[in-house]
């Protein structure tokens, strides 16, 4: 229990330092919100009226202490460009992201768990050397090209899946699903060549341990000594990339949702940056920020479930 109360502390911690870093910095960017939102013909009453809305003539504790009471209080505020409730936003917007994150993340872990496995068993073999050199590939190439040429392969060339938009499930599960393929691909490819490499590399030192020789010694087959025996201990630096991946997926999202016009929460960032509504981006990024903390919270749970020695650890 100690163990836990010491990581929820310090998440807490990072939850803080992240969201007043951020409320800091977007007032601090050159110009005007208010003038920028208005317009440069806006009267000066109005963008005066617009700067005491937007909490612009407080310093930047004050504003934050005020802005942090709202959000316990449930109150995100609203869009200055929509007077949409910024929690509505989110939560239409919310479950799009989510869908393509764990659709992303399904795929890389699904694949890149028994391409490890496969990779580990006979490294130096000619499928560890292909997969080697098509993960280093997959690493090498930013997303939003990686993007631009499954576009240009599958639905230009080929004729299959749709470039942009989307379908909810509770529509058309069927074409729900076709509008992710391509998505999916592009924010899984490199989270799929990262997770085998990292599985492979801490399975082959696992493979080499005391425990993994003596069940070779007692004849066990060699698909239960790599499943049964070896997996299960070589899953930590996977688990722990996984989790810190979150970030990478929900900044990698905002390429791809922008890029096949998906109508998420990082195409929502976006447009409130362009737009200059702060309190929409602000709402944006502690919900970001509160998703990451909390997939790392149950990751480190997730720990003591695959080594009970971290309970033990954690409450000495």
């Amino acid at each position: 229990m100690q163990y836990f109360k010491s990581r929820v502390v310090r998440l807490l911690a990072v939850l803080f330092l992240v969201t007043f870093v951020t409320y800091a910095m977007v007032r601090i960017l050159p110009g005007d919100p208010a003038r920028s939102f208005l317009g440069f013909d806006a009267p000066q009453a109005q963008v005066d009226g617009l700067r005491e809305r937007m909490g612009l003539n407080e310093n930047v504790v004050s504003g934050y202490a005020h802005w942090v009471a709202d959000v316990v209080r449930g109150d995100l505020g609203e869009s200055y460009r929509t007077d949409q409730s910024v929690a509505e936003a989110l939560k239409q917007r919310f479950p799009v992201s989510l869908e393509l994150m764990i659709m992303a993340q399904l795929f890389a872990l699904g694949v890149a768990i028994p391409v490890g496995v496969i990779t580990a068993h006979r490294p130096g073999g000619v499928f560890d050397r292909i997969w080697s050199a098509f993960a280093f590939s997959m690493i090498a190439i930013p997303g939003f090209v990686l993007g631009l040429v499954l576009i240009y392969l599958f639905p230009v060339i080929l004729g299959w899946l749709q470039v942009s938009g989307f379908t909810p499930f509770s529509e058309d599960p069927l074409a729900n699903i076709k509008s992710l393929v391509l998505p999916t691909l592009t924010l899984g490819l490199l989270q799929l060549a990262v997770y085998s490499r990292i599985l492979r590399s801490d399975m082959i030192s696992t493979l080499q341990e005391d425990f993994v020789t003596m069940a070779r010694a007692k004849g066990l087959r060699t698909r239960r000594i790599l499943i049964g025996h070896a997996l299960r201990p070589s899953s930590f630096s996977l688990l722990t990339v996984a989790a810190l991946n979150v970030g990478q997926l929900i900044s990698g999202a905002v390429v791809v949702e922008i890029l096949f016009g998906l109508p998420g929460i990082g195409s929502l960032m976006v447009n409130a940056i362009t737009g200059r509504d702060l309190v929409v981006l602000q709402g944006a990024m502690l919900f970001i920020v509160f998703a990451y903390v909390v997939v790392n919270l149950l990751a480190d749970g997730l720990y003591s479930v695959l080594d009970p020695r971290v309970r033990h650890q954690a409450n000495v």
